[in-house]
C-alpha cells in the first residue's frame, strides 16, 4: 500500500530533528574535549501536541498491519514514535555522544488506558540513565503521553545504543535466538521501500531506513526497517491473532532489538510460552527481536 505524500507535510517536528541531528554530529567530529557526562535523572521536558490528523492515523495503522476500525477514538500505543521522538531528542540535550550513531535497542510500553485520538497530547519527556562502560553507552528514557480525560494513559521507556569502541577480550556472546519449540503465529512480506513509507507517515527519515548505499556505508547490507515499525507489526499481530481485534487487551509489551532485519525480507512473528515472543525467519534461527507482553483480561475497558 502507497502512502500518501500529503503525511510528509505532517512530520515538520520530526524531520526538524532528524535534521538537526545530523547536524550534530558534523559540529561533533570537529571538537577534541569530550563534554562532561549529563547528570541524571535529567530535567522533566513538557509540551502540549494538537490531536493527530484521522487520516494519518488510518494510515499508519493500516501500514503496520492493523484494522483502523480496532482502535475506534484511540490512538495505538506503538505510534508514540510519531509524537514523542522530537521530545525524546530535546530531552538528551548535553548527552556527550554522536546522536547519528545511536542505534535503538528497544523500549517498554505500558498501556494505562486508551489514548483519545480526538484530544490534544500532553507528553512529558526525561532521561532516566546513561549506562557508560568505555565500550558502549545505554541512554534510558522516560516518555509520558496522556489527553486532559486520560492522563498518563501511556508510559514509554525507550533505550537506545551507542557503540564507542569494539570489545578487545575477545568473549562473543551468544546470540538471542527462536526457541525451537516456537509457535508461529504470521509472516510478514516486508518490500524494500517499507522503510520509506514507515518515515512518509512518522518523519523519521534516518537514511538507513530507506537509502541503500547510506545503510551499507553504517555497516549494514541494506535498508532496514525502523525498529519501531518491527514493534508496531507483533503488536498488530497479537491484536489479529490472540485478540481477535480488541487493541485494549494489551496490556505492557517489552521489545529488544538484537539483530538487524535487511530489506526487502520475508519473517515469522512467534510465541513461546505465555508472555515470550520473538521476530526471526524460522525456530531455531537467530531473532531480530525479543520481547514478552502482559495481555488483560476481555472486559477490562467494558
Amino acid at each position: 500500500m502507497g502512502v500518501p505524500l500529503r503525511h510528509v507535510l505532517r512530520q515538520g517536528a520530526m524531520i526538524a530533528t532528524v535534521m538537526k541531528t545530523g547536524a550534530g554530529s558534523l559540529g561533533r567530529r570537529f571538537r577534541k574535549a569530550r563534554p562532561e557526562p549529563v547528570e541524571c535523572p535529567g530535567p522533566a521536558i513538557t509540551a502540549t501536541l494538537p490531536p493527530r490528523h484521522r487520516r494519518l492515523v488510518r494510515d499508519y495503522i493500516a501500514h503496520v498491519g492493523g484494522d483502523p476500525a480496532w482502535y475506534g477514538d484511540s490512538l495505538p500505543p506503538h505510534m508514540f514514535c510519531q509524537w514523542g521522538l522530537p521530545l525524546l531528542a530535546r530531552a538528551l540535550k548535553g548527552v556527550p555522544y554522536d546522536m547519528s550513531k545511536v542505534l535503538n535497542a528497544g523500549c517498554r510500553l505500558e498501556v494505562r488506558r486508551p489514548l483519545p485520538s480526538g484530544e490534544p497530547l500532553q507528553l512529558e519527556a526525561r532521561l532516566e540513565n546513561v549506562d557508560d562502560n568505555g565500550r558502549r553507552a545505554i541512554i534510558e528514557q522516560r516518555l509520558v503521553t496522556g489527553t486532559a480525560s486520560a492522563p498518563d494513559a501511556l508510559i514509554c521507556h525507550v533505550n537506545a545504543l551507542v557503540r564507542l569502541r569494539r570489545s578487545d577480550d575477545g568473549t562473543k556472546k551468544p546470540k538471542p535466538a527462536v526457541p525451537d519449540d516456537a509457535r508461529e503465529v504470521e509472516r510478514w512480506l516486508l518490500p524494500k521501500r517499507s522503510g520509506l513509507r514507515f518515515a512518509m507517515l512518522t518523519g523519521d527519515f534516518n537514511p538507513i531506513h530507506w537509502i541503500g548505499w547510506y545503510a551499507r556505508m553504517a555497516g549494514f547490507k541494506g535498508p532496514i526497517p525502523h525498529g519501531f515499525s518491527t514493534l508496531a507489526r507483533v503488536v498488530e499481530t497479537l491484536n489479529r491473532e490472540l485478540w481477535a481485534g480488541r487493541p485494549d487487551r494489551l496490556a505492557t509489551i517489552e521489545a529488544r532489538f538484537v539483530q538487524a532485519i535487511v530489506l526487502p525480507a520475508e519473517v515469522g512473528v512467534y510465541l513461546h510460552g505465555s508472555e515470550d515472543l520473538f521476530v526471526g525467519n524460522a525456530p531455531g534461527s537467530r531473532a531480530y527481536l525479543v520481547g514478552r507482553y502482559t495481555q488483560r483480561e476481555e472486559d477490562a475497558h467494558g
